[in-house]
């Protein structure tokens, strides 16, 4: 009599699991020892997987370490009650781009994020490839997020229709990147709300 085998493992399961070992592993690394001695092997050890098993999911370490910090930073935005990859729209353009300020104020002061995604900044400065893949893959998408809340803002007439969404985002979202990347001051949700203000009703006095 044949022995009926039982059903075979569950590779979807251990696929994932696989990953996101990966992710973790790319985003501790590099924020140990930096972007230039981060390597395939060294995240492949590192999270107990053949390194064949990286390259069948990627092409480049870059390519690990963006998806892994686009996943980072999906968690964060679930963990604080948000969707991921979406500003929300209350009717209140000053709440909601607060809200979003600071969240991410919490994942900059969170060393998960904060560490590897300095490193990533950092070395997308002076390596041009990884620099455009960062913008493309990470700043453009989350940029283009501000622009669709300030776009409804408009609509609803709460901002000027002739103001340029891309240009008017940068007055608080610029300062902060500026003030984490060089160290030269505190981020507080103080911080973040202050330039809110100053962006939504300027330095003149109000009438």
């Amino acid at each position: 009599m044949v022995k009926k085998s039982g059903p075979g493992p569950d590779t979807t399961r251990r696929s994932e699991k696989s990953r996101r070992a990966i992710y973790d592993a790319a985003l501790a690394l590099v924020g140990e020892v930096g972007y230039p001695r981060t390597t395939i092997e060294g995240i492949a050890a590192r999270a107990g997987v053949g390194k064949q098993t990286i390259y069948r999911w990627w092409s480049s370490k870059a390519d690990v370490l963006l998806e892994a910090f686009l996943d980072l930073s999906g968690q964060a935005a679930q963990a604080a009650g948000q969707e991921p990859y979406a500003i929300p729209d209350t009717g209140d353009l000053a709440a909601d781009l607060k809200a979003v300020l600071r969240a991410t104020v919490d994942e900059l002061h969170d060393p998960r994020f904060e560490r590897p995604s300095r490193a990533l900044a950092a070395e997308g400065l002076v390596n041009e490839q990884l620099g455009r893949e960062f913008v493309t893959k990470l700043l453009d998408p989350s940029l283009q997020l501000y622009v669709e809340r300030l776009r409804a803002a408009q609509e609803a007439g709460q901002v000027r229709t002739e103001i340029d969404p891309r240009i008017a985002l940068e007055l608080f979202v610029s300062p902060l990147a500026q003030r984490w990347l060089q160290h030269t001051g505190p981020i507080s949700y103080e911080y973040t709300d202050t330039l809110v203000d100053y962006a939504l009703y300027g330095l003149a006095p109000r009438s």
